[in-house]
């Protein structure tokens, strides 16, 4: 796991190109991965900061997701100076408001909380995240279902944090998820691949950036947007061909929400399966029969469940660089994350 300290110092990895060659003239499937920047819950990182001294420290995300990540943690209810150990709170529903009350005396921090929030949201806004990790369930940072007392005292899961509230309303296009939803493997795949997505975008428009960076970018996420989203392939195609003649703020605003709510639409196994036989028609003439037929066995293996995604999109790889296919090496679809997280591999 990588440190939170000094972060914004913290120097990146210029990749290459997807698709340029390598030293050896070989196409390269990928650049080299950038350490992602990610906010959580403190407690997610194993800190002590539970209302009862305690943590919920999660072993994917600090030992496997945590050797790409540098974390910003951040815990409201300590940061806002409720102390350890301290009363457990919860969101009461008094009227039409909502309140962050203590269970017991009924102290009411609705509003040190919300502006607390407003400040370290805007200083989160310049951390430069990639996304954010978020405790289930808890009055402060739970981003969804998280319960609401009536008067009566019953619950209903109807609430978010205040603290979510506020990030997610001041960054809505950043990759937001809690860590008990992360366990599904399919939201877990989503997320990630967003958070990596939401890197490369950005760079994409952290200088002077042209319409031709633009249609290559473009280019290269063209099959991870059908994985998730034709109709957005579609629509970001259409603007970035009238790119030249827009505002530039336009076309980046534009086309960097489309991009990021395109991937938070899932990608399903059906349309994973028209990817890769779209992908399939560029090797029709170049294999042989043999290899022609596993590769379609192993993709009607997957669209009948007896595979994982990993067994064709890992066959791919291994076609398109040994018949080299600059076009599909360039395709962000064969290596949406870092292979070390096997996030395919359930899927």
């Amino acid at each position: 796991m990588r440190s939170a300290t000094s972060l914004l110092d913290a120097p990146r990895v210029t990749p290459r190109t997807p698709g340029d060659p390598d030293p050896d003239g070989r196409a390269v499937l990928m650049a080299p991965f950038l350490t992602v920047r990610i906010g959580i819950s403190s407690c997610l990182l194993g800190q002590k900061v539970r209302f009862d001294g305690g943590h919920k420290c999660d072993a994917f995300l600090v030992d496997t997701f945590g050797k790409f990540v540098d974390w910003v943690p951040v815990c409201p209810e300590v940061e806002t100076g409720m102390g350890l150990p301290r009363e457990a709170i919860r969101l009461l529903r008094v009227g039409s408001d909502i309140r962050l009350v203590g269970v017991k005396s009924a102290t009411d921090h609705t509003e040190t909380m919300t502006r607390w929030s407003a400040g370290r949201v805007e200083a989160l806004a310049r951390e430069d995240l990639d996304g954010y990790i978020l405790k289930k369930d808890s009055p402060s940072c739970g981003m969804e279902r998280v319960k609401v007392y009536d008067a009566n005292l019953a619950p209903a899961r109807t609430g978010r944090g205040v603290f979510a509230h506020a990030l997610i309303a001041r960054l809505p296009l950043l990759p937001v998820e809690e860590e008990g939803r992360l366990s599904d493997p399919r939201l877990r795949d989503n997320f990630v691949e967003r958070v990596f997505a939401y890197r490369r975008v950005r760079d994409l428009y952290s200088g002077r950036w042209t319409v031709g960076a633009l249609v290559a970018f473009h280019t290269a996420h063209k099959l991870t947007l059908l994985a998730h989203s034709p109709d957005t392939f579609q629509s970001l195609g259409r603007l970035v061909a009238r790119a030249a003649g827009l505002p530039r703020a336009e076309v980046k605003a534009q086309y960097e929400e489309g991009f990021m709510r395109g991937l938070a639409t899932l990608a399903t196994p059906r349309k994973h399966v028209n990817v890769l036989q779209h992908m399939m028609g560029y090797f029709r003439k170049v294999l042989d029969d043999e290899s022609w037929a596993e590769l379609a066995g192993t993709v009607a293996d997957y669209q009948q469940g007896l595979v994982p995604l990993i067994v064709p999109v890992t066959l791919f790889r291994h076609h398109v660089r040994r018949c080299g296919v600059p076009y599909l090496a360039g395709q962000t679809y064969l290596e949406p994350h870092p292979k070390e997280l096997m996030l395919r591999n359930h899927a």
